[in-house]
C-alpha cells in the first residue's frame, strides 16, 4: 500500500503509476494486469519503491485463517432456509 502524499517528482512513469494504484492494497499480479506489464517488472518496481519506503508491505493471507469450508457451507445453508 502506498504512503500517502502524491508520487514524488523524481518518480518514474511506471513508478507513479504504481504508487497511484496502490491507495488500496493489491497484489503484484492485480498490478501486472492493471498495468498491462509482466509481474517481473513490476516486482522490480515494487522493489525500488518498497527500498525507498514509498510503499509498504505485508505478508501475504494464509489459507489456515481463513473459515473452513463446512462452516461456511453452514452459513450458507442456514440463510437459505431464512
Amino acid at each position: 500500500m502506498a504512503r500517502s502524499g502524491p508520487p514524488p517528482p523524481t518518480a518514474q512513469p511506471e513508478q507513479a503509476a504504481v504508487l497511484r494504484l496502490c491507495r488500496r492494497p493489491l497484489s503484484v499480479a492485480e498490478l501486472s494486469a492493471y498495468l498491462a506489464l509482466p509481474f517481473s517488472v513490476v516486482t522490480i518496481l515494487l522493489t525500488d519503491l518498497l527500498s525507498a519506503e514509498l510503499i509498504e508491505s505485508r505478508a501475504p493471507i494464509t489459507r489456515a485463517t481463513l473459515p473452513d469450508r463446512s462452516r461456511l457451507e453452514a452459513v450458507m445453508h442456514g440463510l437459505q432456509k431464512l
